[in-house]
């Protein structure tokens, strides 16, 4: 589960400016940290068919981000890519 704390990170992690909490950077961040705990939690419980299908949604959602963001701004998405390691 994402806690305040680990979401805070992220966010201070991506964000533009020192209020910046929904910016496509910051909303791919989150979402990323979200699929990979909820990754971590069906590798050990192989049988939760709901959990899969919330990790599906997650990564639909993060790749319409990322989607948004290369076509308004390259230079922030080739950044983006790089800093959280995603495949292009």
């Amino acid at each position: 589960m994402l806690t305040k704390r680990k979401k805070a990170n992220e966010i201070a992690k991506s964000r533009r400016h020192d209020t910046d909490t929904g910016s496509p950077e910051v909303q791919v961040a989150v979402l990323t940290r979200r699929i990979e705990e909820l990754s971590v939690h069906l590798d050990k419980n192989r049988k939760d068919k709901h959990g899969r299908r919330g990790l599906l949604g997650l990564v639909a959602d993060r790749r319409k981000h990322l989607k948004y963001l290369e076509a308004t701004n390259r230079r922030a998405y080739g950044t983006l890519v790089r800093k959280l390691g995603l495949k292009k």
